[in-house]
């Protein structure tokens, strides 16, 4: 495992640098390490690799990895996200990816308070418009920050997207430049406490895209890791 997984690590790595490099970049790109449905042992054999952040889209699952990893990786929540698990990854998550509600932003803040601290979250953001997709209307982005940015416990500290699982470049690099486009006038609008630090966008079929669109996290699952078994 260790090899096949460094191998994989060292291709996607370039890549990386190489669409950074067209794009002009010279900034950090994480390489979020998307670990769900795969066994804990897949992080454990990535920390040594340099793989230090990890994605998960269950409550259920983040906890039972956390429990046995503790805080040797840094855990970000990237799924959809109930009000009811808030309460048990608050204390574990370094960034939520997925909040769309301000009934979820009110629980989170409310949750974060509780261990004194304010809890950074990424907007999900639905620029494709597909009706399979979660996320808020790009019309309703800048309302939405107004009433939000006004919760305690909750730091918006900038967007996130899925873009079509499309063959077309020019489709999903479209959604991509849409979602920068967005942080770029939101940026502009200097609304006081929240920062666009973070443009969470690209998977393992498209972060290449996403990064000449100005991507700083891309969510790597099974290029990185392998075919997941969805049956375990």
């Amino acid at each position: 495992m260790n090899n096949y997984l460094e191998n994989n690590l060292k291709e996607i790595r370039e890549n990386i640098d190489a669409a950074k490099k067209k794009a002009g970049r010279v900034d950090d790109i994480l390489l979020l390490g998307v670990t769900k449905t795969f066994p804990v042992e897949i992080i454990e054999a990535g920390i040594p690799l340099g793989i230090r952040a990890v994605g998960e889209n269950k409550a259920q699952e983040l906890v039972a990895k956390y429990d046995i990893v503790g805080n040797r990786v840094s855990w970000h929540f990237i799924g959809h996200l109930q009000r009811n698990k808030v309460k048990y990854i608050i204390d574990k998550v370094d960034l939520i990816h997925s909040v769309e509600s301000v009934s979820l932003a009110k629980e989170i803040g409310k949750r974060a308070l509780q261990f004194g601290h304010n809890q950074k979250v990424l907007l999900e953001i639905n620029i494709s418009g597909e009706e399979t997709k979660f996320g808020l209307k790009r019309d309703d982005v800048v309302s939405f920050i107004e009433e939000a940015k006004k919760i305690p416990g909750l730091q918006i500290s900038g967007l996130m997207t899925m873009a079509p699982h499309s063959d077309d470049t020019q489709l999903v690099r479209g959604v991509f430049k849409g979602l920068r486009l967005l942080k770029e006038e939101i940026e502009s609008l200097k609304i006081e406490g929240v920062s666009m630090d973070y443009l969470s966008m690209g998977m393992s079929h498209d972060y290449e895209l996403a990064i000449l669109e100005g991507a700083n996290i891309v969510r790597i699952g099974s290029l990185l890791y392998g075919k997941r078994d969805y049956t375990k």
